[in-house]
């Protein structure tokens, strides 16, 4: 072979190996999930069409969880949930907002919040659409205490003014939910007050969205309630209905209404709680959260037996 034919066939070579590659986004790295809305095509979503007409749709918040947990807390939590539900039995979880109802924590930098009434329309105009394309039965899950009385109230205008039937996914999987494990709560462990970005949040957290949790920055919140609220806080924790009522109706309300709860007014770092951060496990939160998902199958997969998707 001639020395010309044998530079050639090396500088073909040599171009081939440094061809240069695609580029892709560095920063992403999600897989695609079965039955999760936003990772669709329109013909998967056709496809499961046939299989169910069942939606979950989170309804989270934006909202500071202290030093420690990130922004988007509840919205996370929430949709992972939601997806854990969704690889178990067939049902479409659809997000639609990240941004609840949180003015209490509009002391703290990064809180989004919106008015009930934003909130209830977006939703409703989302399950109108869901409709329009043969969903008929509606999963309301909702991520963040302060959206309670929406949740509740959209549920409602969904079963009184459309053809879906919704019901609140927590409620309903309460229903058939297990007792707690003695691996997530001892018998010998005290009682706390531990409400917001405590050690129960926390714990979630670490199991669903381990890399966003930043242990090293939690730290114990000094808390200022108004007396009287204080002096509820024994009863709440004995699971005392009314007391906690009258606790929640006064609680974590916006600095505007001149309570004094707001989230900045009641806690040094955001946090609605006592309890000792460092206790937050992966595991108790893996254990919670298995709770829930194995009830939230199990009443999907009973709805579907009350109510076969033929049904008219």
């Amino acid at each position: 072979m001639s020395k010309n034919l044998m530079m050639t066939g090396f500088m073909v070579c040599l171009c081939f190996s440094f061809r240069p590659t695609i580029d892709t986004n560095p920063l992403w790295h999600e897989q695609k999930i079965k039955n999760y809305l936003p990772h669709m095509t329109s013909p998967d979503v056709s496809e499961l069409l046939k299989k169910t007409d069942m939606v979950i749709i989170p309804i989270p918040a934006l909202e500071q969880h202290g030093k420690h947990l990130p922004i988007g807390t509840d919205f996370l939590n929430g949709v992972e949930r939601a997806k854990l539900v969704a690889q178990k039995t067939d049902v479409l979880v659809a997000p639609v907002l990240m941004v609840g109802q949180s003015p209490y924590h509009m002391g703290f930098a990064g809180t989004i919040s919106l008015s009930s009434n934003t909130i209830v329309e977006v939703y409703f105009e989302a399950v109108q659409s869901l409709i329009q394309h043969g969903f008929k039965r509606f999963l309301i899950l909702n991520s963040h205490g302060g959206n309670r009385a929406i949740s509740i109230f959209l549920v409602d205008r969904i079963n009184q003014e459309t053809s879906g039937i919704a019901v609140e996914l927590g409620e309903a999987a309460s229903t058939l939910s297990k007792p707690r494990s003695s691996s997530s709560t001892s018998a010998n462990e005290k009682k706390v007050f531990d409400r917001h970005g405590g050690i129960n949040e926390t714990s979630s957290s670490l199991y669903l969205i381990p890399n966003l949790v930043q242990m090293d920055k939690a730290e114990q919140a000094k808390l200022t309630l108004p007396a009287h609220m204080e002096s509820m806080i024994p009863e709440v924790l004995e699971g005392d209905a009314a007391t906690n009522l009258v606790f929640l109706a006064e609680g974590l309300k916006s600095k505007e209404t001149g309570k004094k709860t707001s989230a900045a007014e009641m806690s040094s770092t955001g946090v609605w709680g006592i309890g000792d951060l460092s206790t937050a496990t992966a595991d108790r939160g893996r254990a919670e959260t298995e709770r829930f998902v194995s009830a939230a199958v199990l009443f999907i997969d009973k709805w579907k037996k009350l109510r076969p998707i033929n049904a008219r």
